[in-house]
């Protein structure tokens, strides 16, 4: 394979998984496309590099959320066995319910997600004085707290509603599955409206959960022979670096400004998928 075009390949990575690890967003939904579009690779190929690019980039920001205290690990467990069973249904649903309608559907739940992530601009600096834990998150011990560079202590938070967050991460699996793409552009909505989670946590505690999900499929992509080394090698080196830059980001970066930038990238997204409802696709792609 000719070098600029692995080196092209490398840089791009850095890219979409700096975006992708800095939102606990799979950095697959920004390399997929542009694989397709400038790399013209074949769909398949960049889906498959795409998967190995989700899994480098949840284990290289994974060290840095840790140390950093951002990843509530108990709260991911739980609501990995929700996403879990729900991508194992959409398995089972895909080629019943019409793509169009799909597509329609993730759009309005992005834009959704968007207004009520914008509607609540500001995270909550100390709840413990007004906000008592379910019996879920009791028994669980699902609160913490994680240190705020920009105030210069630590945040307590609780985690409220857990069954509403489980249901909603449980749609997030089933609609990532009939769609093929990663759950992170809607675990975060739901930890952010359900959970009621500061965003730096919920995408730290995304990423670390993207990670485990695509880990699962990675093994019917590579039977099939969707993982090509040429390409997927590159993706992952990229994928690794870009993920520890945007972790390092993530933790400097401010929590308003974070979640404004998020809120853009969603309607973007919901765009996209309403393009391609109404049969227009912006990346001039075929399966």
């Amino acid at each position: 394979m000719d070098i600029g075009f692995t080196i092209w390949l490398f840089a791009i990575s850095i890219g979409a998984s700096a975006l992708g690890g800095m939102l606990g967003m799979a950095s697959g939904i920004f390399i997929v496309p542009i694989l397709i579009v400038f790399g013209h690779v074949n769909i398949h190929v960049a889906i498959g590099a795409s998967i190995v690019s989700v899994i480098a980039c949840s284990c290289g920001g994974a060290a840095p959320f840790l140390r950093a205290r951002l990843t509530n690990i108990r709260l991911a467990v739980v609501l990995e066995t929700a996403t879990t069973l729900g991508a194992l249904c959409g398995v089972l649903l895909a080629g019943i319910i019409p793509v169009s309608a799909l597509f329609l559907l993730f759009a309005a739940i992005l834009l959704l997600s968007a207004r009520q992530m914008l509607a609540r601009r500001s995270d909550p600096t100390d709840t413990s004085a007004s906000v008592h834990s379910g019996s879920w998150t009791a028994k669980l011990r699902l609160d913490s707290s994680y240190p705020d560079r920009a105030l210069g202590r630590d945040v307590a938070y609780r985690v409220q509603r857990v069954p509403m967050g489980m249901a909603l991460m449980y749609g997030a699996g089933l609609v990532s599955a009939l769609l093929g793409i990663g759950s992170g552009v809607l675990k975060i909505p739901a930890m952010d409206t359900a959970l009621r989670l500061p965003i730096k946590v919920s995408s730290a505690t995304s990423n670390f959960m993207i990670g485990v999900t695509a880990a699962a499929s990675a093994g019917a992509y590579f039977v099939r022979g969707d993982i090509v080394s040429a390409i997927a090698g590159p993706v992952a080196l990229g994928s690794v670096v870009g993920a520890v830059l945007g972790a390092r980001i993530l933790m400097r970066v401010s929590n308003e400004k974070l979640r404004v930038f998020f809120v853009a990238i969603l309607v973007l997204l919901a765009v996209q998928m309403l393009l391609q409802a109404f049969g227009i696709n912006p990346f001039g792609a075929s399966a």
